[in-house]
């Protein structure tokens, strides 16, 4: 119900709750009490007693709510019997139709109400698990003027660890992804030709995917799904934005789709090349495929991300091709974005000594940038999603890398 207002005194609560129309989530009940059973239980190792979830990816991964900040706070506030979102008044009932768990809203009408809704619901002076990789400086000191709390704990590490694990239902959704994500790439193959503008080709393989993941998943909220399509020089970064550069003839591209469906990131990546590739370029095109290739085949249980890395590194110094790698060669895939969620303790870097375990999901994405000037100049990537099994892993990536395929227009 809308909040009720006093008319003799004009006062306005801090808090209320506006429930209405049918709830919709990506997955069941069922799926959302295992992950906060998860939670629960690493809060009573930590001996917390409250947790209060602020990020995008923590919220949604415990309640399927995933919010649109534009300034305010939002919050998911779990305690050993509830599960509680914090959201505001500017968003009616969808914060409740799209959540697992209770919700309540807080009003704009006196500065502060978000942490007095959380308050209502935590109550103060306990012991308050939260999520210190998100929690700004400001907010922090008013958990503390609001709560009181006997103590703080940062659970983010273990919530992390937790999202690592993906469920069944998890992974099929991911691979439902995949498949957008490969829809996306023959539509850019198809609208690849010379004279079309980087903006032009991304469009079509955003829409081909936004159009496939609405068939798909006819229920969902359909949000954030984007490509970045480079070209020529734009190629030598991962994340360039799209530009309006034309396609030349011998231009070195970059194919990058990302779907979202329901907070859930995929991706694939390729290179390719307009009509014809020269060379110098298509030697180390076919020894970042060949590192690529290598790099799927040590994606199994018991190796590290560490030596992954490690082995895909000594490859590349054999062929003097190290020094044009630019970051690791993959990561996590789940809850995620390009602006929240990312899983830092699964990444194939040096510095990560992670275990590979069956039902993590894992990219194999390595990257060469040959700076211009030079004989085959521009960034190569290639890019695979694969699910950890018992015994190796399964690449739910289809659409085809290399030159045999991939020189177009």
């Amino acid at each position: 119900m809308n909040a009720p207002i006093n008319s003799e005194t004009n006062a306005r609560p801090a808090t209320y709750r506006f429930h209405q129309g049918d709830r919709v989530l990506p997955f069941a009940a069922a799926e959302y009490e295992a992950r906060l059973a998860g939670l629960r239980a690493l809060m009573a190792e930590a001996g917390v007693e409250v947790a209060l979830l602020t990020s995008m990816h923590g919220i949604a991964y415990y309640s399927g709510f995933l919010y649109c900040s534009f300034g305010r706070p939002y919050g998911l506030v779990v305690t050993p019997t509830e599960s509680v979102t914090i959201s505001a008044g500017i968003d009616a009932a969808q914060p409740w139709r799209r959540c697992h768990g209770d919700n309540l809203t807080y009003t704009d009408w006196a500065r502060d109400n978000f942490w007095r809704a959380v308050a209502q619901v935590g109550g103060t002076g306990k012991a308050v698990g939260i999520e210190g990789d998100h929690l700004t400086l400001l907010q922090s000191q008013k958990l503390q003027a609001f709560l009181s709390p006997s103590r703080t704990e940062d659970i983010a590490p273990a919530a992390m660890r937790q999202r690592m694990h993906k469920s069944p239902a998890e992974i099929e959704l991911i691979r439902a992804g995949a498949n957008v994500a490969d829809v996306g790439g023959y539509a850019i193959r198809e609208a690849v030709r010379a004279g079309a503008r980087e903006i032009d080709v991304a469009i079509a393989g955003r829409d081909a995917m936004e159009l496939e993941i609405a068939r798909r998943f006819p229920d969902a909220e359909y949000r954030d799904t984007w490509v970045w399509f480079q070209s020529g020089i734009n190629t030598d970064g991962a994340h360039n934005p799209v530009t309006a550069r034309e396609l030349q003839v011998g231009d070195i591209l970059s194919l990058n789709c990302f779907p979202m469906i329901s907070g859930y990131y995929t991706a694939l990546e390729r290179t390719m090349f307009v009509r014809e590739v020269d060379p110098a370029s298509l030697a180390i095109w076919e020894a970042n495929v060949a590192a690529h290739e290598y790099g799927m085949s040590l994606l199994k249980p018991g190796a590290s991300c560490a030596e992954v890395t490690h082995r895909i590194n000594a490859f590349l110094d054999e062929r003097g091709l190290l020094q044009y790698r630019t970051f690791g060669y993959g990561h996590s895939f789940g809850v995620l974005s390009h602006y929240y969620g990312r899983e830092a303790g699964l990444e194939l870097r040096e510095d990560i000594d992670t275990v590979l375990e069956p039902g993590m999901v894992i990219s194999m994405e390595p990257m060469l940038t040959i700076p211009e000037g030079q004989p085959g100049a521009g960034g190569y990537r290639e890019h695979d999603i694969l699910v950890i099994t018992e015994d190796g892993a399964e690449d739910i990536t289809h659409y085809p890398y290399g030159p045999q395929f991939n020189v177009v227009g």
